[in-house]
């Protein structure tokens, strides 16, 4: 097929997106899905190509509804929700995105809000780098069924206390002025102040997308308001054997030892007769 990509049926973009993968490894396969689709008709798929590793990239944009089908409640949307579809508000907690690829032992986990740019760049270049299956959580704004999805950490008033920005070498500090931080005593995650109780920025832990630390990376993901910034940026980026990978060295081993090499072999392989 000669085109750039196309619109798969609905909740199996994963499912397809890893059938083109295993079958042409030389492609760069980038999918785009909802909140709606990705976690819930097609949370299956979803989960097993984290599991396996597939080499795709997947752009997941949450906004907390599903958008292009009208305004149904989704798997992110928040407890309470009034939607067309729950009308007195919803009696189900929400899925957490950054929970569930972590589970998986996804090699590759990214947050970002809409609106910035800027880290939406470092970011996708980091995911295409990646060898294995790229998430990264869009925190998207629906002006027509949810708007305001993400404002509680979006509105410039409230965002540099209430988010942190992730990035490979830096201090985990965040805040106004910058004098906030956390550190992780083995069990969760603590928001601490500068200046109090003795703490001082070397105290403050150091982001390292690379360490294969599941507990810290997965306690950085769950964190949420009031009490804790949520986090933006690469929180996960660790290497491991890809499946389209796995799929190409077996079929080529198998191949190599193989007596049939095609049909034709295939045929006259065996017991033969010929009928005159």
């Amino acid at each position: 097929m000669e085109t750039y990509g196309f619109h798969s049926i609905h909740g199996r973009a994963t499912a397809i997106s890893t059938g083109i993968k295993v079958a042409n490894p030389a492609l760069s396969v980038w999918q785009a899905c909802g909140d709606g689709d990705a976690l819930a008709i097609g949370g299956n798929h979803f989960i097993h190509a984290i599991r396996r590793n597939v080499d795709i990239n997947i752009m997941l944009f949450n906004n907390r509804i599903y958008g292009l089908t009208k305004g149904q409640y989704s798997p992110t949307s928040k407890f309470g929700a009034i939607t067309k579809t729950s009308p007195y508000g919803t009696v189900e907690h929400p899925f957490n995105p950054g929970s569930l690829v972590l589970g998986a032992k996804g090699t590759f986990f990214a947050r970002s809000l809409d609106v910035d740019l800027k880290l939406n760049q470092e970011i996708l270049v980091k995911a295409a780098l990646h060898k294995g299956c790229s998430v990264v959580e869009f925190l998207t704004n629906c002006v027509i069924f949810n708007d305001g999805a993400h404002k509680d950490i979006s509105d410039p008033a409230v965002k540099a206390e209430r988010t942190i920005v992730l990035r490979e070498g830096e201090k985990m500090l965040f805040g106004a002025a910058r004098d906030k931080g956390l550190v992780f005593d083995g069990k969760r995650m603590v928001v601490v102040k500068l200046g109090e109780n003795g703490v001082t920025e070397a105290d403050i832990l150091t982001h390292d997308p690379h360490a294969d630390d599941l507990g810290l990376q997965m306690a950085l993901a769950d964190m949420k308001g009031p009490d804790y910034p949520v986090a933006l940026g690469i929180i996960r980026d660790v290497a491991d054997v890809t499946y389209d990978q796995g799929v190409a060295d077996q079929v080529k081993s198998v191949t190599e030892k193989a007596k049939v090499h095609n049909v034709d072999e295939l045929l006259h392989s065996g017991s033969t007769w010929t009928v005159e």
